[in-house]
């Protein structure tokens, strides 16, 4: 690399990290937050005793499974306004991401519940609590322990996934990127210099869930 290059690379540095700090993390904190929330919803559909509600939810994550992240993102901004519904880039994203949080997550949560020993029901029950009762204070606790480890993975890809917004003019950590590397015309350079703060970004959280995983650990009985 020549001065210029390292040049280049310092002052786009700033614009990059600011992208990250201001774009990529509240969008991916925001999104996983709201689908975890679709997803345990989901997640109790699927267990319900409605078989008609249940369907519901298999049909839903059948979809969401079944479809490419990048479509789902374009019908949400490119396609609801033929419909006369017009939504600005961010919530889109948001709304595209959570939706597909949603449908991954589900699975995961349904299996955590259902790893929970049938016995533990049986025991809130013959201590006079309801089945909402026995999920919210004995099932959901000991499930969530279980699925620390996909759902982490699961949000460690979405921060990736998060880049496809910039294909919506959502500014991010990647669109930032884009602007400087169209200015410079130093396309590689810069976007080698993205995947490496995507890189940083992914290596910090996957140790924090280590160390996660590791306080969780000691909670659970082997």
């Amino acid at each position: 690399m020549t001065q210029s290059n390292w040049d280049l690379a310092l002052s786009a540095l700033g614009p990059i990290l600011m992208g990250a700090i201001q774009g990529t993390i509240p969008l991916a904190l925001v999104s996983f937050a709201l689908g975890l929330v679709l997803a345990l919803t989901l997640a109790l559909m699927r267990l319900s005793r409605l078989r008609w509600l249940s369907a519901i939810a298999r049909v839903f994550i059948s979809i969401v499974r079944g479809t490419p992240l990048l479509v789902q993102l374009f019908v949400i901004f490119y396609g609801l306004p033929s419909l006369g519904l017009l939504i600005d880039p961010w919530p889109s994203a948001v709304i595209a991401f959570s939706i597909n949080v949603g449908g991954y997550a589900a699975e995961v949560i349904r299996a955590a519940i259902l790893s929970v020993p049938q016995g533990q029901w049986e025991a809130a029950w013959m201590v006079g609590m309801s089945r909402r009762k026995a999920l919210t204070r004995i099932i959901l606790p000991q499930a969530a322990r279980v699925s620390v480890p996909p759902l982490s993975n699961t949000f460690i890809s979405l921060v990736k996934d998060t880049s496809l917004a910039s294909l919506i003019l959502v500014t991010e950590l990647f669109r930032q990127a884009q602007k400087v590397a169209a200015f410079s015309q130093e396309f590689m350079l810069l976007y080698l210099e993205a995947a490496l703060v995507y890189w940083v970004i992914c290596l910090v959280l996957s140790t924090v869930q280590g160390l996660l995983e590791k306080r969780l650990d000691r909670y659970v009985a082997h």
